[in-house]
C-alpha cells in the first residue's frame, strides 16, 4: 500500500495536543491506524511539546518545516539515549488496532445510486462522523461544503480534481473546495468521513438527491 495523502502538520499537531473534537480526532486516528509515518510524526509533535493551540494562538500557522524539525528532534533524543515521553492517550489509542472499532455503527442506508451511508455513534455535537460506501465506477455529484470534510479511505479508491485517493489516504477539504469524486473500477470504496456544515450540490441530479442525503 502506497499512501500519498496525509493530514497536514497543523492537523497532526492539534491531534497530538488533544486540541480537536472527538469526531475529527477519530478520523485522524483511523488514518494513523494505517499510516506508520503519520503515527511517528504525531508522536514527534508530542515529544517536542506539541503546539499551543489556545484561542489566542489558534490563527498562528506552523512553519513549512515543522514536521521535519519535530522528527529531527525525536531522532536526536533517540541518538543521545534519552527516553521519549510516554504517548498521550490520543496517540496511544491511534497506534492500536482500529480506533473505529471502539464505536457503535448504524445500519447501511441507501442515499443514491450505488451509494450507501452508515452513522458512527459518538458524542461530537459540532462534527458528524459516518461511513460512505460506493460501488466501483460510481460518480458522486459535484458538490462543495459549508464547513470541513475530512476523509480517511479504508478500501478502494476515488479520484477528483485534486488527485487520486486510495486505501490509507487522507483527504482534508474545507468550504473552499468543490469536487466530484468518482470511484475507480475494481472494488467498492469505503471511507470514514468527519463533516462540519452541510453539503451543497451543484448539479440537478445532486439537488434531486438532496432529500435523501441527511448526513
Amino acid at each position: 500500500m502506497t499512501i500519498r495523502h496525509h493530514p497536514n502538520d497543523a492537523t497532526l499537531a492539534a491531534f497530538a495536543a488533544g486540541a480537536m473534537d472527538e469526531g475529527r480526532r477519530l478520523v485522524v486516528a483511523t488514518h494513523l491506524d494505517i499510516c506508520p509515518a503519520c503515527r511517528q510524526a504525531a508522536r514527534a509533535f508530542e515529544a517536542v511539546g506539541g503546539v499551543a493551540l489556545h484561542d489566542e494562538a489558534a490563527a498562528l500557522p506552523l512553519s513549512a518545516d515543522a514536521r521535519k524539525r519535530a522528527l529531527d528532534s525525536i531522532e536526536q533524543d533517540l541518538a543521545s539515549g534519552q527516553d521519549l515521553p510516554a504517548e498521550k492517550p490520543a496517540v496511544a489509542q491511534a497506534a492500536r488496532q482500529s480506533a473505529l472499532s471502539a464505536y457503535p455503527l448504524g445500519a447501511w442506508r441507501w442515499i443514491g445510486p450505488g451509494i450507501y451511508w452508515r452513522p458512527v455513534d459518538l458524542a461530537s455535537p459540532d462534527t458528524r462522523v459516518f461511513m460512505l460506501k460506493a460501488a466501483p465506477g460510481t460518480a458522486l455529484p459535484d458538490h462543495s461544503h459549508t464547513g470541513i470534510e475530512w476523509t480517511a479511505v479504508l478500501q478502494g479508491a476515488f479520484r477528483h480534481d485534486h488527485g487520486r485517493y486510495g486505501a490509507g489516504d487522507f483527504d482534508e477539504a474545507d468550504e473552499s473546495v468543490e469536487h466530484n469524486p468518482r470511484v475507480e473500477d475494481g472494488v467498492e470504496c469505503i471511507c470514514l468521513v468527519a463533516m462540519q456544515g452541510q453539503i451543497r450540490f451543484k448539479s440537478l441530479i445532486g439537488r434531486l438527491l438532496q432529500p435523501f442525503v441527511r448526513i
